[in-house]
């Protein structure tokens, strides 16, 4: 992805050799109650870092006083110093590590967004995607509001500041004004606020630690200071964290729970617990049921790193062959890369990948991957792969074909430019050059997740990528003001 920054240059902000995953969406933090809340809130957007990498920002408050930093790059980059943290002063304080869906990544998207209201200061750190953003912009602009960012996420401030009441009063007044996918954290003089879609789309935990309280996007935010976890937050919850505790809101009809179904699959980090399942164990039962649905005869399982690795070691133990790393990984090819070169360019995917030809050589070999988007990157794996002197290459992937654009904060392509929307899973493989492919069925990635297949009538999950079935309403898609390009503002 290019952006133009606000000195009018043109950067390269996300790997040109890493476009063809599904984006993760954004991760947030938010602590109430602690001395050091600062350190420990950029400690865990450190751990979320892997659902955003191109800005973050955190801002604190003392109980008179809001302090903030934001920038662009990676959470390390930004607070990795004293002289920043110390800056950050307050035992309460939000953050936010951001991934850019269709905004330009510059500083005045930079989360978390603050405005003063007529009660106080107020931030919001914010994951997911509003549905109907572009309408409600609309609408605002036209009765006097003036944006000062791109990004959706503003729209909330200014619903909030039309309505009335204190605080929560508004908050509530903007959250039933809104549709789609969401999960935030925010910030005021007194009090942080954390708050989760009434389908639970978006995921959000609440935590302890030293008698303070903590929300974040998940669990492994809570390992890496030691804290607590206590439970995830409701779909549709509202939750207070104040000096006398914890308190819950349930501002929305109850309506049926439908978590997003590639956190599983792809997005969360296999260490965290997400609605008391272990992410990793859940990864391993999703290849076991791609190994009983779709195994073919083979030497070696080999994963497409990382994120196939522990679909690949549940495939392999169901198929008892061995699992090997056949395929390398260069972690320091970061996210944040110097405009490339065509020359730099035609190593494509080799600057990332590379192939352990003694694991390969002369060995009919099953690749496992979490999914297939464009479907490039995959092609430039197999033929890799192939040239390490494989004799067969198969491939087999732990979701289901994505052949729907999400509207709930993941960045996905345009429908045209999926591959699953394009061909079939015969065209796919002629496409990538393997000598099979197969997808775990929607029935199969139900059973692995513990459910007897998928209800038609009441899926346990948001699984619309696959299926083409959304779970809420799409406004801005639907005709209601946001043109093409514009219906997956983002809300990151």
């Amino acid at each position: 992805m290019k952006s133009h920054g606000e000195d009018g240059l043109v950067t390269a902000t996300t790997n040109p050799f890493d476009d063809d995953k599904l984006r993760e969406e954004c991760g947030v933090f938010g602590i109430y109650g602690h001395k050091d809340a600062a350190a420990h809130t950029a400690l865990g957007l450190h751990a979320l870092q892997h659902r955003g990498q191109e800005a973050s920002g955190i801002v604190s408050c003392d109980g008179r006083q809001f302090h903030s930093h934001r920038g662009l790059g990676l959470v390390g980059d930004n607070f990795g110093s004293e002289a920043v943290i110390g800056k950050l002063r307050g035992n309460h304080a939000i953050g936010h590590t951001r991934y850019a869906t269709t905004g330009d990544t510059i500083l005045r998207n930079v989360q978390p967004l603050y405005a003063d209201f007529e009660f106080g200061g107020f931030a919001v750190g914010h994951n997911g995607n509003l549905t109907n953003a572009h309408s409600l912009r609309q609408q605002l602009v036209r009765r006097g509001c003036i944006f000062q960012s791109t990004t959706d996420s503003e729209v909330i401030i200014h619903l909030m500041a039309l309505a009335e009441g204190d605080l929560v009063e508004r908050l509530v007044t903007a959250l039933r004004q809104m549709e789609g996918a969401y999960s935030f954290v925010a910030v005021a003089r007194n009090k942080v606020i954390g708050v989760r879609d009434p389908l639970g789309v978006r995921p959000l935990v609440l935590g302890t630690l030293d008698g303070a309280h903590i929300l974040c996007s998940e669990t492994c935010a809570l390992d890496i200071i030691g804290a607590t976890y206590m439970r995830e937050v409701e779909p549709g919850e509202l939750i207070v964290l104040d000096a006398e505790g914890v308190h819950s809101f349930r501002p929305f009809p109850p309506a049926a729970k439908r978590p997003c179904i590639f956190e599983y699959i792809y997005f969360a980090r296999p260490d965290s617990i997400m609605e008391g399942t272990s992410v990793y164990e859940a990864r391993k039962s999703i290849g076991a049921e791609l190994a009983r649905e779709s195994h073919v005869p083979a030497d070696v399982v080999l994963p497409v790193p990382d994120s196939g690795v522990p679909a690949a070691i549940g495939y392999a133990a169901e198929a008892k062959l061995p699992f090997e790393l056949g395929i390398i990984r260069n972690h320091y090819v970061g996210r944040t890369f110097i405009e490339p070169t065509d020359q730099i360019r035609h190593l494509g995917v080799k600057l990332k990948h590379n192939a352990n030809r003694s694991m390969i050589e002369g060995k009919r070999v099953i690749l496992v991957d979490d999914s297939i988007v464009r479907g490039t990157t995959s092609k430039k794996i197999v033929e890799m792969v192939r040239q390490a002197g494989a004799t067969q290459v198969h491939m087999r992937i732990s979701s289901p074909p994505t052949g729907h654009s999400c509207f709930y904060g993941i960045d996905t392509p345009e429908r045209s430019e999926l591959l699953a929307h394009k061909l079939d899973v015969a065209g796919m493989a002629r496409f990538i050059g393997v000598d099979s492919l197969a997808f775990i069925s929607v029935d199969g990635l139900y059973r692995a997740m513990g459910k007897r297949g998928r209800d038609k009538n009441a899926p346990a999950y948001c699984d619309a990528c696959f299926t083409g079935e959304y779970p809420t309403r799409l406004t801005d898609s639907e005709g209601g003001g946001a043109p093409a390009q514009l219906s997956l503002l983002e809300i990151a």
